[in-house]
């Protein structure tokens, strides 16, 4: 009964975490778009509370309800496909953290990149969640 209650709840901590990697860079595209004071400082906000009050907490929920689920089955630890997925946890934890870091350029008033470069940047997290689905579904090895 515990294993299916950490489940539940790392599964919505992940949609949350990712409901944040998905739009916070979709706020970097609008963000860098935009030319005037009251923009900056909307978009600033709005990047800071995302961040900090829905991304930072969710990603770390999603680690500590995946920790839980490995201590009940420290089997999957002698799987390929968990090591793959926790290399590609890896990916997402460092792109969380790139994401805060151009947060603060553009707070700062340091961003030096286009819309453009933020909608390619957005697509990342999309390739890695489509991989972690497959390998924890098809646990293909």
């Amino acid at each position: 009964m515990l294993y299916l209650w950490l489940k539940a709840f790392h599964l919505i901590a992940l949609v949350c975490w990712f409901a944040g990697l998905f739009y916070l860079p979709r706020l970097f595209v609008y963000h860098a778009q935009s030319s005037d004071a009251v923009s900056h400082e909307r978009f600033c906000l709005m990047e800071r509370k995302l961040y900090r009050g829905i991304m930072l907490p969710a990603m770390i929920l999603t680690l500590v309800f995946g920790i839980g689920l490995l201590l009940i089955n420290p089997s999957w630890m002698t799987q390929g496909w968990m090591h793959t997925k926790l290399a590609l946890v890896v990916v997402l934890i460092g792109y969380h953290h790139v994401c805060g870091a151009m947060r603060k350029r553009f707070e700062r008033g340091e961003n030096k990149r286009s819309h453009v470069f933020y909608r390619w940047f957005n697509e990342v997290p999309v390739l890695v969640l489509i991989a972690i689905v497959i390998l924890v579904v098809v646990k293909p090895y």
